[in-house]
This record gives structure tokens, C-alpha cells and sequence, in this order.
């Protein structure tokens, strides 16, 4: 494949000697060098895989890197997004990873977007850049950032993260397939939990982020075989990686021959999830649920019922709670009485709303869901409970 950039940047003395161990490999070279420092790249999240991403990438040489995200650096990011330190708590995410770039590689020009990308400003931010990789960690971002870039046509590199497991991929439509090419849909509300919800093992964001800035490198510089038509799987727990063939669909809405998504859409109604995985809800409290505070007040009168998983049980509880975990809820029926008043928690809202939907399904009617779950109850009630 012929390199995005194709007009190579002169280096300086400074720059010859900073990467004289890529300029002894003739394939890369001077040339694919001044590629690099010629090159724009967009980092769509500086979290898990935007942190290898970047320090990767400003190492390399590349002379440009546009950072998007709008949150900040917490506490429980640490295990993994390695861009940011402990004294970088509570600082924006897109400061912190400009100021270990800069220390990285004072070369590279660093370009913050501190806000969330939505379908109306992601065209405008895309644009300018001949290269966007996706870190992101939600459905709705995801579709949004694909669709941007078929549009604009630019390529677009993928990689996700979930527990143990990992995915990676090139999708650029003018040379094969595009996400929406495999996904034509997005999972079900619900089917997929969120890395807050369901956990990751923190080193497999460097091992896919790494991956993503390699295909990266390749793409900008016209070097190796890019990963267009292809995704990798990675199971860390195994050690396996396996290569599947990705096809490019000609009847996909975006990317197809009679394309009839056109335009950016409402990505958040597309998904029926929202485009981040905070775990406190900003939305007005629902009648199905019960605020923290008044849980508190009303705690002698109602009973409180843990939907998390054992091994989360075993990190934090509110007292008195009763496990029974989302999967097994079903086999506990028997043991509710539907005329008692009853709040199910988990750890941040999520899984005790399917829960509720699951009594609701088998007539009851006297039930409600801990808004913010366990952490939210441990911040605004209880802070000797750990929050995770």
C-alpha cells in the first residue's frame, strides 16, 4: 500500500540523532522518518489504549498528535493508562498526556480537543488530520468515528479492550471494509458491560495499543502489510492471537454501493447507550429509583438485595445486603416476597436495572434500583465502604 504521507519532511541534527535507530532500518530510512514528522494523527481518547498510543507514537516521531477527550484522570485509571501519574488525578486527561509528551519528545506538536466528539463537531475535527485511531471505550463513539472517517475518507484504527480479551483492525473504506462492514449493528442495551462495570486486565491496553500504533506507523510510512481486511483477537490468558478475514460488505449503509447513511446521525439513540461509561448518571432520578440518601433514611424498611458477582461481594458491601448475583436471579424468585418493599444494587446502576426489569417481568411491583449502586452509596453515605 502506498504510504498516506507522501511529501517527507527534512530532519534536523537533533532529529537524526533522537532516531538513528530507525533510519539504520532501510525500511524506514530518512525517508519513512520525514514521513512521520510530515504526518497528523488524531487519538480519539487518552485512556487505556490512548496511553500506550501516544507515548508510542510521540517516541516514534510522528510531528503531529491531535488528542480528543473531555475527562479526567481518576484514581482507579491508574492500573492501566500509564500516560498519567498519581499526581495527575483530577487533571484533565488531554493536559496530563501533553505534558508527558511533551517530556517524551519535545518535537512533536501536541493539538488538544478537550471535549467529546458528537456528530456535530467530529467532521470538523477530523478533517485535518490524515490519520484518526480509535481508543475509545463505548458503542456509540465507535459507529461515530467510523462513519466520520468513511466520509472523509480516512483510515481508521480500531482496537478494543474487554477483561482478558483484545480486538485490532484497520478500516479504511477506500481500500476494503469498514466497521460497519462487520458490525452492521451494535449489541443489544445492556449485553456488553462497560470496562467500569465489567473489569479490565490492564496490561492487554498496552498490548493492543501498541498494536494500533504499529498499524499506525505502517500506514502513515507505506511500510509492512496493513491490517485492512483483517481483525486480530487476542486472549491474553490463553497467550493466543487468531486472524480472522473481515469482508467489505456491498450492501453496508455507509461504506456500500448505495450508501444511505450520508450524514452524521444521533449515534447515542443508534446504540441505546450513552457515549461514555461514568458511572453516576446525570439524568433526573427515575421512579425506579432510589437515591443513596434516601435508601439510608429508609434502610430498617426495605430489603436491599446485592446483584453483583461473589468475587465483587467479597470487595465491598453494604450491610445487611443480600447476594444474588444478576445470572442466578432467576433461581432466587421463590425466596422474594413481592408484597415487601425492594431495592436491588449493584456497583454503579447498571446490572440492578436489568435486575429490575427481570422482577418487573415476574409481577413485582415494589421494587427499585440504587441509583449510582455500591460506590454511590459508599461517596454520599457510607465512606468506610471502599468504592472500586
Amino acid at each position: 500500500m502506498e504510504p498516506l504521507i507522501k511529501d517527507p519532511a527534512a530532519l534536523t541534527n537533533d532529529e537524526i540523532r533522537r532516531y538513528s535507530r530507525h533510519l539504520i532500518m532501510p525500511n524506514v530510512g530518512v525517508e519513512g522518518q520525514g514521513r512521520l514528522k510530515a504526518s497528523k494523527v488524531l487519538l480519539v481518547g487518552t485512556g487505556g489504549l490512548g496511553s500506550p498510543l501516544a507515548m508510542y507514537l510521540a517516541a516514534a516521531g510522528v510531528g503531529t498528535l491531535g488528542l480528543v477527550d473531555f475527562d479526567v484522570v481518576d484514581e482507579s485509571n491508574l492500573h492501566r493508562q500509564v500516560i498519567h501519574g498519581t499526581s495527575d488525578i483530577g487533571k484533565r486527561k488531554v493536559v496530563s498526556a501533553a505534558e508527558t509528551i511533551a517530556d517524551i519528545n519535545p518535537h512533536v506538536n501536541v493539538e488538544i480537543h478537550e471535549t467529546a466528539l458528537t456528530s456535530d463537531n467530529a467532521m470538523e475535527i477530523i478533517r485535518p488530520y490524515d490519520l484518526v485511531i480509535d481508543g475509545t471505550d463505548n458503542f456509540p463513539t465507535r459507529y461515530l468515528v467510523n462513519d466520520a472517517c468513511v466520509l472523509l475518507g480516512k483510515p481508521n484504527v480500531y482496537g478494543s479492550i474487554f477483561r482478558f480479551d483484545g480486538q485490532l483492525a484497520v478500516f479504511y473504506a477506500e481500500e476494503g471494509p469498514c466497521y460497519r462492514c462487520m458490525f452492521p449493528e451494535p449489541p443489544p442495551p445492556g449485553m456488553v458491560p462497560s470496562c467500569a462495570e465489567g473489569g479490565v486486565f490492564g496490561v492487554i491496553c498496552a498490548t493492543i495499543g501498541a498494536g494500533q500504533a504499529t498499524e499506525g506507523i505502517k500506514l502513515l510510512t507505506g511500510i509492512g502489510e496493513p491490517l485492512i481486511g483483517r481483525m486480530q483477537i487476542y486472549d491474553a490468558l490463553e497467550a493466543r492471537w487468531q486472524t480472522i478475514k473481515v469482508n467489505k460488505d456491498p450492501e453496508c449503509p455507509v461504506c456500500g454501493k448505495n450508501p444511505t447513511v450520508t450524514e452524521l446521525i444521533d449515534y447515542e439513540q443508534f446504540c441505546g447507550v450513552p457515549a461514555n461509561d461514568h458511572e453516576a448518571s446525570e439524568s433526573a432520578l427515575s421512579e425506579l429509583e432510589i437515591d443513596p440518601l434516601e435508601l439510608a433514611e429508609a434502610r430498617d424498611r426495605v430489603r436491599l438485595i446485592d446483584v453483583r458477582d461473589p468475587h465483587e461481594y467479597e470487595i465491598s458491601r453494604i450491610p445487611g445486603a443480600e447476594l444474588m448475583p444478576l445470572g442466578d436471579l432467576h433461581r432466587h424468585l421463590s425466596e422474594l416476597d413481592s408484597s415487601e418493599d425492594i431495592v436491588l444494587h449493584c456497583k454503579s446502576g447498571m446490572r440492578s436495572m436489568q435486575a429490575l426489569e427481570q422482577l418487573q417481568g415476574a409481577g413485582f411491583r415494589k421494587v427499585r434500583s440504587l441509583r449510582g449502586g455500591i460506590n454511590a452509596y459508599a461517596r454520599e453515605v457510607d465512606d468506610s465502604i471502599p468504592t472500586y
